[in-house]
């Protein structure tokens, strides 16, 4: 759900190390790459500043914080972190969309945007656990929201109740260890039987099927890969919704710190290129520019080095039932975490925006999901890979509603 951007290297001529046209751009899920040899050298740092998060809340006088400060931990499409909280009751912590941190292009029914909350509030949940909290969660305690658009609503009310019953959740131990990682896979190491098991057992009790296929299943991963890869190529040359990425990329150290969201690239060369005036993010590129087609080849890449697959399907596609998919969402990368696995949400096929109409039906029907009666709320790859640094995030203060 969260995107960020990567660095792997390429084998670019030394003439075209400068051509404007030789760097690979942010599109849907992906990263600005410079596609050059000279950019192996000293990358940016990421500011330590962005993600203080990370290491953990401090133990504050007001236990909604501490729980909080985990919460916001939580995986968030686009990396936009559109949670607003309001702390006005006391014991209670009110939940709204920040209604300027959402996706009309690739998510125009907010579906994404609502497994997002879900993911918050499942890392809520947990963390209040820990504290010996009984978390009782009303969802859209004044109404769900249409199925077009989000309002100023509560997503959901939150009321925390001690409870000398309530059991610590195992999961809590990797939520600081939780990443999103979009490298490439070991493909040599398929995923355990037991993995996939702590996996679909992580789901409960969330009413949702949970599937997957592996290694052993070769003619399956080929087409997952293919819907996948071609879905990820419309995100790729639909100028809308590239930039739409484009308005969240932050270039550099400095705009990371600034903003602390979105998508992110820290390789030198494009912070170069960017403070010259030399990066354009004000215009899509063509689907012919070594721009397009570089993120096309290297996204193949990736999916050929992916040896399992993951999904969700609901019945039906109501909020509450979004909002529960995203619960099970985190539970289920958290679990993945446990095990060692990285894994990387494939949502390019699952949006509802026009061109990804053929994408959007060839994945319902590898995956057994006929519409309208059921939804894939996730699809994802997994596997084993190197780990990956944290991605930005604004903290506690950032989400608190400004009243």
């Amino acid at each position: 759900m969260g995107r960020s951007a990567r660095d792997p290297r390429t084998d670019a001529p030394k003439e075209q190390q400068i051509d404007r046209r030789k760097f690979i751009r942010v599109a849907g899920g992906g990263c600005v790459l410079a596609a050059t040899a000279a950019t192996s050298g000293c990358a940016q740092q990421m500011p330590e500043a962005a993600i203080e998060p990370w290491k953990g809340p401090r133990q504050d006088a007001d236990v909604r914080r501490w729980i909080l400060g985990y919460a916001i931990l939580a995986p968030h499409s686009h990396n936009l972190q559109s949670w607003l909280v309001d702390l006005a009751t006391p014991d209670e912590i009110v939940l709204r969309c920040d209604l300027e941190r959402v996706l009309p292009q690739t998510d125009p029914f907010s579906r994404q945007i609502m497994m997002s909350h879900g993911t918050f509030l499942e890392l809520l949940d947990i963390a209040a656990r820990e504290r010996g909290l009984r978390t009782e969660i009303a969802l859209f305690p004044g109404g769900a929201f249409g199925a077009e658009r989000l309002d100023q609503r509560p997503v959901a009310r939150i009321r925390l109740v001690p409870d000398a019953a309530t059991k610590k959740d195992p999961l809590f131990a990797q939520i600081l260890a939780r990443h999103t990682n979009r490298s490439l896979y070991d493909l040599r190491r398929p995923v355990p039987a037991d993995a996939w098991q702590a996996m679909g057992e992580a789901v409960k009790p969330n009413p949702l099927r949970f599937a997957f296929v592996g290694a052993d299943r070769p003619d399956a991963l080929r087409q997952h890969r293919a819907i996948a890869s071609e879905a990820w190529r419309i995100e790729l040359t639909t100028p809308r919704t590239i930039m739409e990425s484009y308005k969240v990329l932050r270039v550099g150290a400095a705009e990371i710190e600034e903003h602390r969201d979105g998508l992110y690239v820290l390789d030198p060369m494009v912070v170069w290129l960017n403070r010259f005036g030399l990066f354009d993010r004000s215009k899509a590129p063509a689907p012919d520019d070594y721009a397009t087609t570089s993120q096309i080849k290297d996204f193949d890449r990736k999916l050929e080095s992916t040896p399992g697959f993951l999904w969700m399907v609901t019945d039906g596609n109501d909020r509450v039932t979004q909002v529960s998919a995203g619960r099970a969402y985190a539970r289920v990368q958290l679990a993945a975490t446990a095990q060692g696995l990285a894994v990387q949400p494939l949502q390019q096929a699952l949006q509802e925006y026009p061109e990804q109409a053929k994408p959007y039906v060839d994945v319902r029907r590898l995956l057994d999901a006929p519409a309208p009666a059921q939804t894939v709320q996730m699809w994802a790859r997994v596997g084993f890979a190197p780990p990956v640094g944290p991605a930005p995030r604004r903290g506690v203060a950032a989400a608190l509603a400004r009243t």
